[in-house]
């Protein structure tokens, strides 16, 4: 008998596996009383750690060049912070009828966080996109977001998710601060991250393991999964699905009708479709306390699709025409071609 293949452009993305059994482990084994304090410091500490890991990558000279393409850099935030946001007020009008009003300010916050780094790049640089223009734009998003992404929420959910000027500084501290930090002592330790860098990206993903697993163990105690059913998550996942799906289209096709040669085009559509989990979840923890799990359910299933989807765009977008043309290499037989 033949044996079975998974085929190619199926992306199973290991690490989703683990996301899914954190949230079991925490709906079996949820942290209670001094654990659940011990789980929430640790895992504060490790994404100020991320951040600061960030810090140290980004190279001062690579954000100062990337300044110079700054119509991509403004196209892609206009993507993350105003696009997407509208969206995703437009489907207040799906409560109650598709979506719960907990659900909805989730969907909303999604649409609020920046945009990731790692993927953008990953998918950018499997395309035949402009990578330098991916880390600037991704880097730069994830900036931005840790002061617009609160202030946004603020105005937009209101008093449904305890937003405040505390909740502000305290996001700017726990992210922004170590990110600072790093830049500053990147003269010194630059060189190591560099060469340890597939030791310390288990860090990047352990950290987020460790913040999602707090967030479902405080949902778990608080007992608000009682709230979602089956026929809501269908919803919420068919809703998602249209909101990448519309996204994605308005990326690629809106950025040609800019001016935006293909390059670019793919730096912005991956840059400029997909939302960080790694800079939401500790943002929803500080902005929705208790109910923060539910608040994160949205991230979590977009996160995922997103994942997926541009994993199958990217390396069609690597066989096209156009780009085996910029390569000079025959169509099939160029390196995107056996990835």
């Amino acid at each position: 008998m033949k044996r079975l293949h998974r085929p190619r452009w199926m992306p199973i993305d290991p690490y989703i596996l683990l996301l899914l059994g954190t949230v079991g482990l925490a709906a079996l084994l949820p942290a209670r009383g001094t654990a659940a304090d011990v789980a929430s410091g640790a895992s504060t500490a490790a994404i100020a750690f991320l951040f600061f890991l960030y810090g140290a990558r980004l190279s001062t000279r690579e954000a100062m060049d990337g300044l110079r393409h700054w119509r991509l850099h403004v196209t892609v935030l206009a993507c993350t912070f105003v696009i997407f946001p509208l969206l995703g007020m437009a489907t207040r009008g799906l409560v109650p009828v598709i979506l719960t009003d907990p659900l909805y300010q989730g969907l909303l916050f999604l649409t609020l966080v920046p945009s990731t780094i790692q993927s953008s790049i990953a998918f950018t640089s499997i395309a035949r996109g402009n990578v330098p223009a991916a880390i600037c734009a991704g880097s730069f998003s994830s900036l931005a977001g840790i002061v617009v992404t609160p202030l946004l929420a603020a105005a937009l959910l209101g008093g449904s998710g305890g937003f405040s000027a505390d909740s502000v500084v305290e996001i700017v501290l726990q992210l922004l601060v170590p990110f600072m930090a790093g830049q500053l002592l990147r003269r010194w330790i630059g060189g190591f991250v560099a060469r340890h860098k597939k030791v310390l990206g288990y860090v990047d993903r352990g950290s987020i393991l460790l913040v999602v697993y707090t967030a479902f163990s405080e949902g778990m105690v608080q007992g608000i999964w009682h709230q979602v059913s089956p026929a809501r998550l269908a919803g919420l996942l068919a809703v998602e699905a249209v909101l990448l799906a519309v996204m994605l289209a308005l990326t690629w096709y809106g950025s040609k009708a800019l001016g935006f040669d293909r390059a670019d085009r793919i730096a912005i559509q991956f840059a400029g479709s997909k939302k960080s989990l790694a800079s939401g979840l500790p943002m929803a923890s500080v902005l929705f306390g208790a109910h923060a799990s539910l608040a994160v359910l949205p991230l979590m299933l977009f996160h995922q699709m997103q994942l997926m989807v541009c994993a199958v765009i990217a390396k069609r977008r690597s066989h096209d025409p156009e780009a085996e043309r910029e390569t000079g290499a025959e169509p099939g037989t160029g390196a995107a071609a056996r990835v």
